[in-house]
């Protein structure tokens, strides 16, 4: 059986970025810190059969499979809060105008992502918010790393098309 120590230290380190992926996922906070709920709760059942340096993955695993459980059990779409980027930190050394500006592109590019297909939703927010390697990402979302680039590419080729459509109509 697995120390309590152990896994206060591990819901310590790891539970504001398991908490942030879900809630980028899901949208909701309530959800998300439900989802969190599950995930550690799961993860105690399991733990102790995981080393240190490959815990980050193996929860982001479990965090997406509690997530893909919730979402089987809703009948509706989940829809996406604008509020998620609000929350992440500001460097406070920024003067008003650069931390408003900041928060405009946040705000912008959490509605752009909200519009990809779940599954390149996912790679992106994997790959390039939460910086975990191409074989990690694919590994968590349970797919093959062929799969999983081709994902990415299409998720960021999305990207630049809705960008592009915006710059167009700012004209």
């Amino acid at each position: 059986m697995m120390k309590r120590s152990t896994l206060e230290s591990v819901y310590r380190k790891y539970m504001p970025e398991v908490y942030r992926y879900l809630r980028t996922l899901c949208g909701e906070e309530a959800a998300a810190e439900d989802l969190v709920q599950e995930t550690f709760y799961r993860a105690y059942l399991h733990l102790e059969n995981y080393k240190d340096e490959k815990i980050k993955p193996w929860l982001f695993r479990v965090a997406y499979n509690a997530f893909i459980d919730m979402k089987r059990k809703e009948s509706r779409s989940i829809t996406s809060s604008d509020d998620f980027f609000h929350n992440l930190p500001d460097d406070d050394r920024k003067g008003p105008e650069s931390v408003i500006l900041q928060k405009e592109a946040r705000d912008t590019l959490q509605d752009w992502i909200s519009k990809l297909p779940d599954l390149q939703k996912q790679a992106l927010i994997l790959y390039d918010l939460h910086q975990f390697s191409y074989q990690e990402s694919a590994d968590i979302m349970g797919i093959a790393l062929s799969h999983f680039k081709i994902l990415l590419f299409r998720a960021r080729q999305q990207l630049r098309k809705i960008r592009e459509r915006n710059d167009r109509d700012e004209r």
